[in-house]
């Protein structure tokens, strides 16, 4: 018996530049001419700046593809509503709905060499799918009539980013407002192109695809009812080692979660008075347990290997961490695919090159490949933390604070996803919820933070999501 909660809160999508022309082609094939699509998202990025910037005189930069098109027709429908707008270009028009729209606008048109900066730039030059670097002299330009503008708006992706990878092509400014066209591409999630785009909003244009990746959503988690006692909660178990304050860390951060009962296993001492110690074999035979931590703090010596052994044959779910990593890599693996239920990794980048080698593709292509391979579900951490499930599904965390760059806060990570899965979450949305919460308790926590602090915001966190 868990908590009741409503269906997993999913975020929203995000297409590749493939599955974004895929889903544009379906419209057309539909009946729809490009040109009117063009139409209804260059209006959509003109409506986000009016409400966003107040609209200063503006300079909208114009690319020579279907991006170039978007920017006239911003440019179109800004002046319209009397704004003063001025075009430059970095070249002429060379699609078809492009050359229409150029048409339709009759402002100025200037080269971008010789364009005076202005307070508002808008970036129409390049969008999804770009695949190479920018021209030198073009980089040149941009930057220097991003530096003198008061505020910068990019038109789906900032011009010099790879869509699928977040790579930086060329030198990219930062923005203030990314307008998505239709659904956010994976760049505007994942760093470093993720830090350039700023505020990210979603045009809707028509788009329908059946995503194969979202972004991390607050979750909806219920708060106990009067039926309820420590044990529908969810009991969690973290198996303590030779670091015991890591251990702690996950132990609290799973009280503060939720979890009803919390067992910490493993010498030491402090902590909450509410925290049971147990022998390890003790608890870890409790047929009560809905989740089981271990990694942090856990050694890696002979003591340790026992430990992870005894975890992976106790029936379980999972949380693996840290150390537990470690010793996973040393041709550990193969035991995950056994497991009734899948066990959740959340290494790092290093922790993670350890564990897979290096798979080609982007940070998410990693994930989902990892994923694919261990049969678990992998939370592969960062600043773009990316959670992926055997079976392709992916979802992708907003930025998170990069305070959460400190010792400890992978140990209260891990404990929050024990909590989540210990009251009935599966465990792949359990690991979403659990980032939510911790990059929401990072806010909270703010500037200096250290791991001691975030258990203490997880009650305001929880509270947004009830």
């Amino acid at each position: 018996m868990s908590l009741p909660t409503s269906e997993p809160v999913i975020g929203r999508p995000i297409l590749t530049a493939a599955e974004t022309r895929a889903a544009e082609e379906a419209i057309f094939a539909a009946g729809t001419p490009v040109i009117d699509l063009m139409e209804k998202a260059g209006a959509a990025v003109a409506e986000a700046a009016w409400r966003f910037a107040a609209m200063p005189p503006t300079l909208i930069l114009c690319g020579p593809g279907n991006n170039g098109g978007d920017g006239y027709v911003v440019a179109r429908h800004l002046a319209e509503r009397g704004v003063h707008v001025r075009v430059a270009t970095a070249g002429e028009p060379r699609t078809e709905a492009a050359k229409v729209m150029r048409a339709r606008w009759d402002g100025p048109v200037e080269p971008i060499a010789g364009a005076r900066p202005a307070p508002l730039l808008i970036d129409g030059l390049f969008g999804t799918g770009l695949a190479r670097a920018l021209d030198d002299e073009l980089v040149h330009h941009v930057a220097r009539l991003a530096v003198a503008a008061k505020l910068r708006i990019a038109i789906d992706l900032p011009s010099g980013v790879e869509t699928d990878s977040g790579a930086l092509l060329s030198a990219v400014p930062h923005f203030d407002l990314t307008v998505a066209l239709g659904a956010l591409k994976p760049a505007h999630l994942l760093q470093p192109a993720a830090s350039r785009c700023g505020r990210v909003a979603v045009a809707d244009i028509g788009l329908a695809a059946h995503a194969k990746a979202w972004e991390v959503a607050r979750p909806h988690l219920a708060a106990p009812g009067a039926a309820d006692h420590k044990y529908t909660r969810g009991l969690v178990t973290v198996i303590g080692g030779a670091m015991p304050g890591a251990s702690l860390l996950a132990a609290m951060a799973a009280q503060r979660a939720g979890a009803g009962y919390v067992v910490l296993t493993g010498e030491g001492s402090g902590g909450p008075h509410a925290l049971v110690r147990r022998d390890e074999a003790e608890a870890l035979a409790d047929t009560r347990t809905g989740a089981v931590v271990i990694g942090p703090g856990l050694g890696r010596d002979a003591g340790a290997r026992r430990r992870l052994r005894a975890a992976l044959g106790a029936g379980h779910p999972l949380v693996i961490d840290a150390d537990g990593l470690a010793l996973l890599a040393d041709g550990g693996l193969s035991h995950l695919r056994r497991l009734a239920v899948p066990a959740v990794l959340t290494p790092h980048e290093g922790e993670f090159r350890r564990l897979f080698g290096e798979p080609a593709g982007s940070k998410i292509d990693r994930a989902r490949d990892a994923a694919a391979r261990s049969g678990a579900v992998v939370v592969l951490k960062g600043a773009d933390s990316v959670v992926a499930h055997p079976d392709g599904r992916v979802a992708v965390a907003a930025a998170a604070p990069a305070w959460l760059a400190s010792a400890g806060t992978g140990d209260v990570l891990a404990g929050i996803m024990g909590a989540m899965i210990a009251r009935g979450l599966d465990p792949f949305t359990a690991a979403q919820a659990a980032l939510w919460l911790h990059g929401d308790a990072a806010e909270r926590a703010g500037a200096g933070l250290i791991a001691d602090d975030l258990p203490a915001h997880l009650a305001a966190s929880l509270a947004v999501c009830a």
